[in-house]
C-alpha cells in the first residue's frame, strides 16, 4: 500500500529538483542589459576574457626542471627518513597494548573521580518537572472582569 506513495513521491522529487535546475540554466550564460550605460564596456570585456586562462598566459617558471638523477635522489632520502621514522615509532612505548577490560576500568576510575556538577546528575523526571514549571509560570493570567 505505501509503494505507490514512496513510487509517486520518488518521481514529484526528480521532476521538481529538474525543474530546479532548468531553471539554473540562464543563470550560466547571463546577458549585458543593453540599456545599461556601462553595456558597451563590459561586453567588450566579457568578450575578450571568454577564452581566458590559457596555458600561455600562466608565468614561466624561473627555475629549471630537476634532473632525474635529484628526483631519485630525493625519493631515496625519503625512503631512508620514512625507515629512520618507523624505527624510532617501534622504540616507543606503547600503553594502548594492554588488556581491553583493565584499560575500561582506568578509563572509569578517571571518570568517576571527576566531579560531576549537580544540574547534570538531575534525571528526566526531575527535567520535565522543570519543564511543566516553566510552562505553569509563562501561562498568562485570567482576563481581568471588566464591569
Amino acid at each position: 500500500m505505501n509503494a505507490p506513495i514512496r513510487k509517486f513521491a520518488a518521481v514529484l522529487t526528480a521532476a521538481v529538483a529538474t525543474g530546479g535546475l532548468t531553471a539554473c540554466v540562464g543563470a550560466f550564460n547571463p546577458e549585458t542589459d543593453p540599456t545599461s550605460p556601462v553595456a558597451p564596456r563590459v561586453q567588450a570585456l566579457v568578450d575578450a576574457n571568454r577564452e581566458y586562462p590559457r596555458w600561455a598566459d600562466f608565468p614561466k617558471s624561473l627555475e629549471p626542471e630537476p634532473e632525474p638523477a635529484q628526483i631519485a635522489a630525493q625519493v631515496n632520502t625519503l625512503r631512508v627518513t620514512g625507515g629512520a621514522l618507523t624505527g624510532e615509532v617501534s622504540r616507543i612505548e606503547w600503553t594502548l597494548n594492554e588488556d581491553p577490560a583493565a584499560f575500561a576500568q582506568g578509563v572509569q576510575a578517571r571518570i568517576d573521580a571527576t566531579p560531576v556538577a549537580p544540574v547534570t546528575q538531575e534525571t528526566a523526571a526531575e527535567i520535565e518537572e522543570f519543564a511543566r514549571r516553566t510552562r505553569e509560570r509563562g501561562r498568562a493570567p485570567p482576563p481581568v472582569p471588566r464591569r
